[in-house]
């Protein structure tokens, strides 16, 4: 496993994508609202996620300079991505949202994570 990510470029895409959704869960648009109810998320809980989805950006782009950390972020993302995968499934929730937002957003992370990171 590489301490600093090679290539670089598929991190910055992750990272600006990311950055994105965490700008989009501040007031949650509406996809992504009814993504959060579909799966049963708690209503209290959703401001958990744009601290999240920011820190998940900031963690990739400062691994570009600090071994490992970009590994460890992306790594943390494919859990991330899991664990939402999970709780559709549980939720039965199996739409268009949990194909693009949940297994989309997974393949994105493993693919990055296995070509910048593992190989």
């Amino acid at each position: 496993m590489w301490s600093l990510p090679d290539p670089v470029w598929p991190v910055i895409v992750l990272a600006a994508i990311q950055l994105v959704d965490g700008l989009l869960c501040l007031r949650p648009a509406g996809f992504i609202a009814r993504c959060f109810e579909g799966v049963k998320w708690p209503r209290r809980y959703w401001w958990l996620m744009p601290p999240i989805k920011f820190a998940a950006a900031a963690g990739l782009i400062a691994g570009i300079w600090i071994p490992y950390l970009g590994a460890v972020t992306s790594g943390a993302l494919v859990l991330y991505f899991l664990v939402a995968a999970t709780m559709h499934i549980r939720a039965r929730y199996l739409g268009r949202d949990f194909y693009l937002n949940a297994l989309g957003m997974l393949a994105i992370c493993v693919a990055t994570f296995v070509f910048c990171f593992a190989i």
